[in-house]
């Protein structure tokens, strides 16, 4: 595979309808687990953010994002005008001129063009550059009318052939603008060790104002302020996380790839509605999802697959293959908690289609580790003192679901077919080093993934998991208003009593990880912020987590990579 898009699926959404009627409450596993500059770095010095005289502008920054051997995507959104916000439909067309240079002083151009921002696209624009060299970091800029942007830094691909020493991953989820500070993206931003930043999901929140956790207060109040249901309203929130500086920052540092959740449409979205949307009072599902698509292609530095999805491929170098999932747009609705239906083969997370072109890539990868974006834990989650592995006896016994009791239906607990075909597929084919990248649940965990979810510790382990916590969204401290580290102990023992192939679980910090993975091994370092309502908030590791090449096993690191 030479570039990303030559390995993308070609086929539509699933043939597994769902059909259960059942919705789990908002966040069933935190709930429940609960009770149990500008610009920071100088990149952008020297470049003019507005012109004399109300002329266009630079609000949001410039990003780049989705890197190939020989070429990469490059974001902007310019303000036409006065007036012309996100999603107002304001302002005239006007040309903006890019460029890329292998300086920041931009003396040695090597690739220059220029696109057309209009208000049917939120005057946004991207550029797809290609002709540029391996592994190699470049700087990019934009100019309209004389205004020129913020510039930008991003990094290409290694070739296809080539064997890097490593890859090192920023990995992030869960930010929410109500809820805090994204003092994360400020500390990732300041990294110059990064290849670049995966987000894993929920990159902003679809409440109104005060509508989702936010430790009893509003840090930041959303715009808009009600729940956003339609184009105008999607192109505002988007437009408004983009003011953040920290967001900001983290663009014009790195090339971010990204997939979606739930947040970028609604609260535990499937494929034809979802828990926070209510037909006719917020209009036709259809018509939202669609809305929030076109929104997040139009602001986001990504390269859709399939029309309107987020599945795709990347390759860096022999080293990693990238297998990215959209986990929304082919599900079945989720199944009640407990409920039987969870093993049902006709419900599906992934889509039929989606399904086969990952075991496909995956066995036809031919890189050292396979690493698999997912926006939902894969690796099961058991509450209570029964031991994992008793669940499928007794399930059978009492007639219960034969994975056992799914609290958590938005996660592959819901969907064990899928999981089941997936896991099996790889322990068949012989398939190692995978190792999925996880956001979604607000906590930090380092999985073992077993074969079979109830035998577990009898059961193989087929890959491994590192899930990451959220960069604001509340967790059980935050649903306590206890203080940070004060319910971790005793909620991360009783979930690891009950989960034993969880190697770690931080159930109450917030912040972000770091993967590096290198021909031996896989490690993510887990780093924690000091305050999420403090804007200058610290940061330091409090974990580190391996996985040796061959062994499908986490063990634990004396110290993080840096």
């Amino acid at each position: 595979m030479t570039h990303a898009d030559a390995d993308t699926p070609t086929a539509g959404p699933s043939d597994r309808p769902g059909r259960t009627p059942h919705r789990p409450r908002r966040r069933t596993v935190i709930a429940a687990a609960a009770t149990t500059a500008a610009l920071a770095s100088p990149l952008a010095a020297g470049t003019a953010a507005r012109a004399a005289g109300g002329g266009p502008a630079f609000h949001h920054g410039v990003a780049s994002g989705d890197p190939l051997p020989d070429g990469a995507l490059l974001w902007t959104r310019v303000t036409p005008e006065p007036g012309a916000d996100p999603g107002s439909g304001r302002g005239g067309a006007l040309d903006v001129a890019w460029e890329v240079a292998t300086d920041a002083g931009f003396t040695d151009v090597v690739a220059r063009g220029s696109v057309r921002a209009e208000a049917a696209s939120d005057h946004t624009v991207k550029a797809d550059v290609r002709g540029l060299r391996p592994a190699t970091a470049y700087h990019y800029r934009f100019t309209a009318d004389g205004v020129t942007s913020p510039t930008g830094r991003t990094r290409t691909a290694p070739a296809d052939d080539d064997a890097p020493d490593h890859l090192r991953l920023g990995v992030v989820s869960c930010s929410n603008w109500e809820a805090g500070y994204f003092s994360a993206y400020r500390h990732l931003a300041g990294r110059g060790d990064l290849h670049a930043v995966l987000h894993l999901g929920d990159y902003l929140y679809e409440y109104p104002t005060g509508g989702y956790g936010t430790r009893g207060r509003t840090i930041r109040p959303h715009t808009p302020a009600h729940e956003i249901t339609t184009l105008a309203d999607y192109r505002a929130r988007h437009g408004q996380y983009k003011t953040d500086a920290d967001l900001r920052a983290l663009h014009a540092a790195h090339p971010v790839v990204a997939i979606w959740d739930d947040h970028e449409f609604a609260n535990n979205a499937w494929s034809d509605g979802a828990e926070n949307h209510t037909p006719g009072a917020e209009g036709v599902w259809a018509e939202r999802m669609a809305a929030a698509k076109r929104a997040y292609f139009e602001w986001m530095p990504v390269r859709p697959s399939v029309a309107g999805t987020t599945y795709r491929r990347l390759r860096f170098g022999t080293l990693a293959d990238l297998h990215l999932l959209d986990l929304r747009s082919f599900r079945s609705e989720q199944a009640g908690v407990g409920d039987g239906d969870v093993d049902d083969p006709a419900r599906t997370v992934t889509g039929r289609a989606q399904l086969d072109w990952l075991k496909a890539g995956l066995d036809a990868s031919t890189s050292r580790w396979r690493l698999v974006g997912t926006s939902v834990m894969i690796s099961p989650l058991a509450f209570g003192s029964v031991p994992a592995y008793l669940l499928r006896p007794l399930a059978r016994l009492l007639g219960l679901p034969a994975e056992g009791l799914a609290l958590n239906t938005d996660q592959w607990d819901g969907y064990t077919d899928d999981r089941r075909e997936l896991l099996t597929h790889l322990r068949s084919r012989g398939i190692d080093n995978t190792v999925f990248l996880t956001g979604d649940i607000h906590m930090a965990w380092a999985n073992d993934v077993p074969v079979e979810a109830a035998t577990y510790p009898l059961s193989p382990t087929a890959a491994t998991e590192f899930v990451v916590t959220s960069v604001t969204s509340d967790n059980i401290d935050d649903i306590l208003r206890v203080p940070e580290g004060w319910a971790s102990p005793a909620a991360s023992g009783a979930l690891r009593a009950a989960n034993r192939h969880a190697r770690w679980i931080d159930t109450d910090a917030h912040g972000y990880g770091v993967l590096d993975v290198t021909a031996e091994r896989a490690q993510m370092d887990y780093h924690r912020i000091s305050d999420k309502t403090d804007p200058d908030a610290t940061t330091h590791p409090v974990r580190s987590y391996r996985t040796r090449s061959g062994t499908q096993r986490l063990e634990r690191a004396e110290r993080p990579v840096r």
